[in-house]
């Protein structure tokens, strides 16, 4: 686990120009939410080994994802060049 320094304490004024209580608001709010990234990421990695031990293939989930991403014209024209690279090669 990440060390998380805590930044209150300190004074509420004006150092060099730079408002500090709003620096250390800002610093803090992104360690929070880099936090919850993490949280997040593992829930994640989670969800896909339960996917997989329920026989899923992980790989296509995470591209289906993916693909509900994307504007239904987008995933059309990927999977018409696709079509035809496909057919260049002979496959």
């Amino acid at each position: 686990m990440t060390h998380t320094t805590d930044l209150t304490g300190h004074n509420s004024e004006s150092v060099g120009g730079i408002a500090a209580d709003r620096l250390r608001s800002t610093i803090e709010r992104v360690q929070r939410l880099e936090e919850e990234r993490k949280a997040l990421a593992s829930d994640i990695r989670d969800i896909f080994a339960e996917a997989k031990s329920a026989g899923f293939d992980v790989k296509t989930i995470k591209h289906i994802i993916a693909l509900l991403k994307k504007e239904p014209s987008e995933i059309e024209e990927q999977e018409s060049l696709l079509d035809i690279y496909k057919r260049a090669l002979g496959m």
